[in-house]
């Protein structure tokens, strides 16, 4: 079948504006976006530019807008989508090139949550035992890819740059609800500034985009839960 793919382009060395360019290519209806634009990209167009990788959901770098929604270009089916197919970058971040975007800071705020196991005891000699109850009170968390489709779906990170954004906020509930760490304390006083869980406006645009169905609103609300408890 013959598809058309209305892409966003932008080449920083001689556009002033993003622009749309359209493609026509031809698709099995059980083909993913993914493979439409590298279709493109081999056939019609090199210089198109995306990021992609494993193709399969797992390593999550070609998050994008499609059909005005976040979504992973390996994981949306041809058949499933109207046409034309309008493809964008991600909203919020600097476009580096068509579908290439900064995100540094993205990074940067999730590096701020400390998203990793902090435990000063000695370490035991097989492992840090854990019960299956305990687990699964951040299991749901430990299936993000860091895709950013959760963050740049969300119009509190659209209009304030320095909210941590769910992602980070995420990562950061993961850790506060392990049984084995011991800096929830910490990570509950960066996480309860004015820009981290608070800033959430409980809108479930996150959990919508997510493509691992992680149910991020609710991860946001057991940190604000978390947080009130503390307090009292």
């Amino acid at each position: 079948m013959n598809v058309e793919l209305k892409i966003q382009r932008f080449d920083p060395l001689k556009d002033k504006e993003p622009h749309f360019e359209t493609y026509t290519v031809d698709c099995e209806p059980t083909d993913r976006v993914l493979d439409a634009i590298l279709q493109v990209k081999g056939l019609t167009d090199g210089t198109l530019t995306l990021r992609k990788s494993c193709a399969h959901g797992v390593c999550g770098s070609d998050g994008m807008r499609i059909n005005g929604r976040n979504r992973l270009a390996c994981k949306e089916l041809i058949q499933n989508l109207e046409q034309p197919i309008v493809i964008e970058p991600m909203k919020g971040f600097k476009i580096i090139k068509d579908l290439v975007v900064d995100m540094d800071a993205f990074f940067d705020k999730f590096k701020a949550v400390k998203p990793y196991l902090i435990n000063d005891d000695a370490a035991p000699e097989k492992e840090r035992l854990q019960s299956e109850s305990d687990r699964m009170k951040f299991e749901d968390a430990t299936k993000c890819i860091l895709c950013a489709c959760c963050t740049t779906s969300c119009p509190t990170f659209w209009a304030d740059s320095e909210f941590l954004g769910p992602a980070a906020l995420v990562a950061a509930q993961r850790f506060i609800f392990d049984s084995r760490d011991q800096a929830s304390e910490e990570r509950l006083n960066i996480v309860g500034e004015k820009e981290g869980a608070w800033r959430c406006r409980t809108i479930f645009n996150c959990t919508d985009a997510c493509p691992r169905g992680i149910e991020v609103t609710k991860a946001i609300g057991e940190i604000k839960k978390e947080e009130l408890f503390r307090k009292l």
